[in-house]
């Protein structure tokens, strides 16, 4: 019992590192598909696939996305510094 007590900060500042290290992977992923998903899309502009105006709006929409996800990672990093 008294072990936990003297170990409960370390455990604790242990298990705030992975849930920050799992959110930013989570980030990192999303991101990556967002990026995917826009490489695809232009892609499909560019053989044809697509017509401008469609891409014009599914493009608008991946970079508010993108815009999004940086946003946040950058409120987080903000109140973490704090």
């Amino acid at each position: 019992m008294l072990l936990r007590l003297l170990f409960a900060p370390i455990t604790g500042i242990g298990w705030i590192a992975e849930q920050i290290q799992e959110h930013a992977d989570a980030e990192l992923d999303d991101k990556e598909n967002l990026g995917k998903r826009l490489l695809a899309l232009q892609l499909a502009f560019d053989m044809g696939e697509i017509p401008e105006k469609e891409f014009e709006i599914q493009e608008e929409e991946l970079l508010l996305a993108i815009q999004a996800l940086e946003d946040e990672a950058r409120a987080a990093a903000n109140a973490e510094d704090e």
